[in-house]
């Protein structure tokens, strides 16, 4: 069901994607964002939107679903294959082994989940992975010199999005479901505690007007 929360949420989600494109395509360059974790969202996004397939919601769900598909590939495919923004790529700082993640996340969706089904399994997995899909980017920005706006902006509302998120889901069991739903919330919460350090230094930095600069 939609509420505020997941409207901003989703609108939040989208405007840090034209951030990034916006860096990608006007700067050529994709410098300062990790493509271990641009990977790891095409892996969430795909396993996710499997019900794309099986399930009509909303033309809004399914037009929303197939731009997060459709942007996460993009970008990658600019990273990885662009003549000029792959000359960009900090690949000698983006080296959190991110394949590692997988596994486990996978292991634990087969054990834990709503439903030992397909499309319940690969659900639970994408939202497992998604909690520490930022992990090769907070990694990545620990290690660089020059943070631009940008990319900081990028990283912080995909932060707030993950704060909507949680946000729609109180709501929704305060006011609709009256459900405790232990996979999306504790993934969330999960999510949300690994942007806390990323807030406060983003924050800092944007009080005192100053570059934002992550401590090694």
């Amino acid at each position: 069901m939609m509420n505020l929360f997941r409207l901003l949420g989703d609108m939040t989600h989208l405007l840090c994607i034209v951030f990034l494109l916006l860096k990608i395509r006007t700067m050529k360059s994709c410098a300062g964002i990790s493509l271990k974790t641009q990977e790891l969202y095409v892996i969430v996004f795909l396993t996710r939107y499997l019900d794309l397939f099986t399930m009509y919601n909303s033309l809004y769900q399914i037009a929303m679903k197939l731009v997060f598909l459709g942007t996460s590939i993009g970008i990658v495919w600019y990273m990885r294959y662009h003549k000029v923004v792959k000359q960009t790529y900090s690949k000698d700082e983006d080296t959190f082994r991110h394949y590692f993640l997988v596994l486990p996340c996978f292991v634990l969706a087969l054990f834990v989940h709503l439903d030992f089904t397909v499309v319940e399994v690969l659900w639970s997995f994408s939202l497992y992975l998604e909690a520490v899909a930022i992990l090769p980017q907070l990694v990545l920005l620990q290690r660089s010199r020059n943070i631009d706006t940008l990319t900081g902006d990028y990283v912080f509302l995909l932060g707030v999005y993950r704060v909507l998120y949680l946000l729609n889901w109180v709501y929704r069991f305060f006011m609709e479901i009256h459900q405790i739903r232990w996979i999306p919330w504790v993934s969330g919460l999960i999510q949300t505690a690994l942007y806390a350090d990323f807030f406060y230094y983003y924050i800092k930095s944007w009080k005192n007007r100053e570059k934002l600069k992550l401590p090694a």
